[in-house]
């Protein structure tokens, strides 16, 4: 039997209590039982939200045993060269693993079995040759320019690379599940299993003897990298065996990768917009100073998960509703996503204002020297949020192109302050050039999506009377 929040009610608690509580449960029931793509969004993008509030503990927990453990020298290290092989094993995709979001949905509407068999079995080819390309040629950079980096940087940077091909998989494999909507089986093993298995993994090596450092933790990383994406590998091949059938397969591949590189461009811009920050600071201050900057943006990030768990949420819905020719159903759609991202974001933005500083605290006393920060960079935070997942609309609707060009222009602002900013004002300055930048992206993004789709997706704007679809690039 189905669970029904409204029976339950009404079983469990007094008439006048159930009478009271019915709308809500009426709702609750609607949400769950639905099959409508409203409903069916709303799921996925619940269930991607609680996997985000679990990461989150999972991920402030790791880091601040990390930051306790290594003090905040090799901790700052550790948080450099992850982030760096994070944003290379992304980029080493070339956005294919968003590709197989746009097209899947599609063929399989169409029956195009072929065309599926044939765009998962080259996105998983392609990541692990290409970022096994890219990591090497990365190693070459560090042997050549060794001279001019400072010592302790060297050995972590080549562990880093280690784990660059499994993380380019790893994202291969989210695509694919997302494509399906199995929101589950694409976010928890990057968000909750590879996080935790790399603080068991440290905490093993620690109580075996060895020291905490950047170089210790980063071991622990790797082989948490390549114990999750393996077993990502395995549970998502069973699924697809059930429910796609042996057979030959159709390459495209021309048509697939012109796709595909700009929406690399868009997903390559927005990754190092969102990390450029720290790696600015780690260029022109010490690992210290990294430390304290990326504590702050851990904290900040249980307010920023909302926009990436609705994204998570809504990206295989935009294509399939684009492509279903409902044009109001999908105007309505799309500026109920806004609503999902900016309200949840909103409250739990205060939240975050009120307690940052004594979150900061656990991972050391220097880290409150980040909590002013916070007040910064909430306001980018916040802009972001007001105007939904306009990226994933622009890719799933054709106009990646320009979407891309918005992203390297805002990359430009945020790199640009930064260097100007940073050296003056050091960490405040990071945190201005940072919020500045995701302002900036927030507002022409929006326009970009009115001007082309005749789309308001903006929190405040009035409702779309109809869509209105424009000429795209």
């Amino acid at each position: 039997m189905r669970f029904s929040a409204a029976t339950a009610a009404d079983r469990l608690l007094p008439e006048k209590f159930s009478l009271r509580l019915r709308p809500l449960a009426e709702r609750v029931d609607a949400l769950l039982t639905a099959s409508n793509p409203q409903a069916g969004a709303q799921r996925s993008s619940l269930a991607a939200f609680s996997v985000r509030i679990v990461s989150a503990a999972i991920a402030l927990i790791a880091q601040i045993i990390l930051a306790r453990w290594m003090g905040g020298f090799e901790y700052g290290i550790y948080v450099l060269v992850w982030i760096t092989a994070i944003i290379i094993g992304n980029l080493s995709c070339l956005g294919f693993h968003t590709t197989i979001i746009r097209y899947v949905p599609e063929y399989f509407e169409r029956n195009l079995l072929d065309d599926v068999r044939g765009i998962l079995w080259t996105g998983r080819v392609f990541g692990i040759l290409a970022s096994t390309f890219v990591a090497l040629v990365g190693a070459l950079g560090v042997y050549l320019l060794h001279d001019r980096m400072e010592n302790y940087y060297i050995l972590p940077f080549y562990l880093g690379l280690i784990s660059v091909p499994m993380i380019a998989l790893g994202d291969m494999l989210d695509g694919t599940a997302r494509s399906r909507s199995w929101v589950l089986t694409a976010l928890t093993p990057t968000y909750i299993v590879r996080p935790l298995l790399s603080l068991l993994f440290m905490v093993a090596a620690v109580l075996a003897g060895f020291a905490p450092t950047a170089v210790t933790a980063l071991a622990a990383a790797i082989l948490a990298t390549y114990v999750t994406t393996l077993g990502q590998l395995a549970v998502v091949k069973g699924s697809l065996a059930q429910i796609i059938p042996a057979g030959a397969r159709s390459l495209r591949l021309r048509e697939w990768f012109a796709v595909s590189v700009p929406i690399f461009l868009v997903e390559g811009f927005f990754f190092l917009l969102i990390n450029v920050d720290v790696l600015m600071v780690g260029h022109f201050m010490d690992p210290d100073h990294v430390a304290v900057y990326f504590a702050t943006t851990k904290i900040l990030a249980l307010a920023h998960f909302v926009y990436f768990a609705v994204k998570a949420g809504v990206a295989q819905r935009y294509s399939q509703l684009l492509h279903g020719g409902d044009h109001e159903r999908f105007a309505s759609f799309v500026q109920d996503s806004v609503k999902w991202t900016f309200w949840p974001t909103l409250v739990l933005g205060i939240v975050l204002l009120l307690l940052g500083e004594p979150l900061l605290s656990l991972f050391g006393a220097s880290f409150t020297e980040g909590y002013p920060l916070l007040f910064v960079l909430i306001i980018g935070v916040i802009a972001r949020a007001s105007v939904g997942p306009t990226e994933s609309l622009l890719n799933m609707s054709g106009n990646q192109n320009v979407c891309a060009a918005l992203y390297a222009v805002a990359l430009c602002i945020n790199v640009a302050l930064n260097i100007l900013l940073i050296p003056h004002l050091g960490l405040t300055g990071a945190a201005i050039a940072t919020a500045a930048a995701m302002a900036f992206e927030a507002s022409s993004l929006s326009l970009t999506v009115y001007r082309r789709l005749g789309i308001p997706m903006f929190i405040f704007a009035p409702a779309a009377k109809l869509f209105r679809p424009k000429e795209q690039s």
